[in-house]
């Protein structure tokens, strides 16, 4: 294993180990603290915590190791995920997870669903047939409620992507709509309008990107117009991240703009999903992609105040920063960050792990170095 994986794999540990861990032994509810500045945030955060935790580390928890120490603990998480799922889905587990009460829980159903859609094995066909059941039931709960006109189409369309994969009875005109209203919200260059208006946010890497990318890997042999679009969302997902490895700076940070800074390194969704897929831009190398995310990790995580005293994750960008969070943002939204463990899932032996450390554009750029031209990408 490489020095730089073993590190990805503590911080990963480190964020994600004390919601599984709580949830597997249905105390998360008794055991998380709840930062936000609306109450009502205290009915929808634990689900936020456990999708969000587990959108991000589903591929690591899906691919067998060659490390031993690292098989251990990855089955070891497996165990607690199953685990966290049967607590979070069963009636009469005290931390039953709310699917069905309010608006916030379709956000975080997709995001549980996206978990499933990236580790069929570890989160879906592992269960017993009592906790897919359960799981079901939760999913369709949410289809209650109407998403909102914008990258919330994406949420609906994702879960049912999800109920499709589990053989479940599912609409196809959610996930229609979905796609070809976001096909109306493209711009140009790789980027999509967050509903009719662009928005100078992260929103393409926090959702839209990468659910658009995975929900038509999944359903794109179900319709002559939908496998037609593959090959344009993935072109967008690429320019996208070629754009996202261009935007860390050489210390390791990145603009803050737009809304939910929170989520901290899950800014970079799109660009860990490329990478994962092996479909970075030719002029964008692996080695240069892990250098420039452990690089925005070490400067996030390290930051005084980013945990409290018991290893939960604080509201901020860089550290405790409670004034960062919008009013949607509680604790349990913060687990998005583990978005950016994507690349976990990649084998030790690939390149992405071991090929030698490279610097990536703006390290090039700013040591006046020679650097590949940028332009932007048409259709």
């Amino acid at each position: 294993m490489s020095e730089t994986r073993g590190y990805w794999l503590s911080t990963m540990q480190r964020i994600a180990g004390p919601v599984l861990e709580a949830l597997a032994n249905r105390k998360l509810r008794a055991t998380m603290p709840v930062e936000c500045q609306k109450e009502e945030q205290a009915l929808y955060t634990h689900l936020e915590a456990f999708g969000r935790t587990l959108v991000g580390i589903a591929p690591w928890l899906e691919q067998p190791a060659h490390d031993a120490a690292e098989e251990k603990l990855r089955l070891r998480y497996v165990k607690l995920a199953q685990d966290a799922m049967d607590a979070a889905t069963d009636p009469e587990s005290p931390d039953f997870l709310n699917f069905a009460t309010g608006f916030q829980p379709i956000v975080d159903t997709a995001f549980l669903s996206h978990a499933i859609l990236r580790a069929p094995n570890a989160l879906w066909r592992g269960l017993e047939p009592r906790v897919q059941r359960n799981l079901v039931q939760g999913l369709k709960a949410s289809r209650t409620r109407k998403p909102g006109f914008n990258n919330w189409l994406l949420f609906a369309a994702m879960t049912e992507t999800a109920l499709r994969l589990m053989g479940e009875e599912w609409d196809h005109m959610r996930v229609d709509y979905a796609l070809r209203q976001h096909e109306q919200w493209y711009l140009g260059d790789g980027l999509y309008g967050d509903g009719v208006e662009y928005h100078a946010d992260y929103y393409n890497a926090f959702v839209i990107q990468p659910m658009l990318v995975d929900i038509i890997e999944q359903v794109g042999g179900e319709y002559a117009e939908w496998g037609a679009m593959r090959g344009k969302l993935i072109a967008r997902a690429q320019r996208y991240a070629a754009v996202q490895e261009r935007m860390i700076s050489p210390e390791g940070t990145f603009p803050p703009i737009g809304r939910s800074l929170a989520y901290r390194f899950g800014a970079f969704q799109s660009l860990a999903q490329t990478s994962l897929r092996g479909e970075l831009p030719r002029e964008v190398a692996p080695a240069q992609v892990r250098c420039a995310l452990t690089a925005v990790i070490r400067r996030l995580i390290e930051a005084p105040g980013t945990f409290d005293e018991n290893g939960w994750l604080r509201i901020g960008l860089c550290g405790h920063q409670p004034e960062v969070g919008e009013p949607y943002i509680s604790t349990g939204s913060l687990y998005l960050c583990s978005a950016v463990f994507l690349p976990l899932g990649l084998p030790e032996n690939d390149p992405f792990w071991q090929a030698e450390d490279a610097p990536w554009t703006a390290q090039k750029v700013w040591a006046g170095q020679t650097v590949a031209i940028d332009s932007a990408y048409k259709e």
